[in-house]
């Protein structure tokens, strides 16, 4: 009896020991929005868990609303957060969020190796990783003395109803539409897509499917990112990518508008339930290997570390002329874009 006694209590003791044990570990998981492909982005990811044994619980959104559903979601969840990092593939919704207190700061070291342009002085987002807004064409369709030059290009008579771009609400067409509002100016802006709407541009669902109709030869031409352009090309499609708005020869540099580069950000949501493993994600992010991955890869993103080495793909702020736009500024006028674009596009 004292024998089974001793048994009993030395199994009740491992098993409270062992129980103990499980409660005191810390929870090693964090929440990241992505708005970056997932075939993009869950490699890297399920790296970062390799690396760390940190789970990653990542929630992506549909193309059609991906990054402005996104962030709604973060300020929908504000008092309550879910989402410890936002991985955002483009900036102004990050502006947004920053605007609303809704932003934490951090300030790895790696951070100091990106260009001031690239991240806030306050430490609330850090840039990687660009991309380019592209005219892609489709080669057979199109004659190369006839391949468009310029945005303005999706206005021209001649395609009417055989150009299209993403709906302009989401993703980077959103930002890029802003960008032009606080470029061009609002006069100028509005003309720029009153023009688009006269010339039948079709209005697809993302960057994703343009380049599709496209490589399909159902569109001329649309208005795209570099990443979605690259994948139709990687498969064999007759499609080229054209970096608008250059200058003409004889053309002065500050007479050109140049092409649009936008950063994906990295950002930590306030009151996050994971901030240890938030940092140790935005930190693991943030280092030219990934960036080096990223820009080797499919997606062909641009580097801006300045100590990312890679072989590129695509030309950059340093090889084209890049649109000159003050982020902020751009920002500041979302709203008035958006009801703008569904006032005259009656798109949702």
């Amino acid at each position: 009896m004292n024998l089974t006694r001793g048994i009993e209590c030395l199994t009740i003791t491992i098993l409270v020991v062992c129980l103990a044990g499980c409660l005191s570990q810390p929870d090693r998981e964090v929440v990241v929005y992505t708005a970056l492909d997932s075939e993009f982005s869950e490699p890297i990811l399920r790296d970062f868990t390799s690396e760390t044994g940190i789970v990653v619980r990542p929630k992506f959104d549909v193309e059609s609303t991906k990054t402005v559903g996104l962030a709604q979601a973060i300020i929908a969840e504000s008092r309550t957060p879910r989402c410890d990092v936002f991985w955002n593939n483009e900036i102004l919704n990050t502006l947004r969020l920053k605007e609303r207190g809704l932003l934490d700061v951090y300030q790895p070291p790696v951070a100091q190796n990106y260009p001031a342009v690239f991240r806030d002085p306050e430490g609330t987002w850090h840039g990687f990783a660009g991309r380019a807004r592209i005219l892609i064409v489709n080669t057979e369709v199109v004659a190369e003395a006839d391949w468009p030059k310029s945005i303005r290009d999706l206005a021209n008579p001649r395609w009417k109803g055989r150009i299209g771009i993403a709906k302009p609400l989401f993703g980077t067409t959103a930002t890029h539409a802003a960008c032009l509002f606080a470029t061009l100016g609002e006069e100028a802006a509005r003309q720029f897509f009153q023009d688009l709407k006269q010339n039948k541009i079709r209005i697809e669902s993302g960057n994703k499917q343009v380049a599709q109709a496209v490589a399909a030869g159902s569109l001329a031409f649309g208005l795209t990112d570099t990443d979605d352009a690259l994948v139709m090309i990687d498969r064999g499609h007759p499609v080229r990518i054209i970096y608008p708005d250059q200058p003409a020869e004889g053309e002065a540099p500050d007479d050109a508008l140049g092409t649009l580069f936008i950063p994906n950000t990295l950002c930590i949501i306030k009151n996050c339930r994971h901030r240890e493993e938030a940092e140790r994600l935005v930190e693991f992010l943030l280092q030219p290997k990934i960036e080096k991955r990223l820009a080797e890869g499919p997606s062909g993103q641009i580097p801006l570390n300045r100590e990312t080495e890679a072989e590129l793909r695509v030309e950059t702020p340093q090889t084209v002329q890049a649109m000159q736009v003050d982020f902020a500024e751009a920002a500041r006028h979302w709203d008035e874009t958006a009801a703008f674009i569904r006032e005259h596009f009656a798109v949702d």
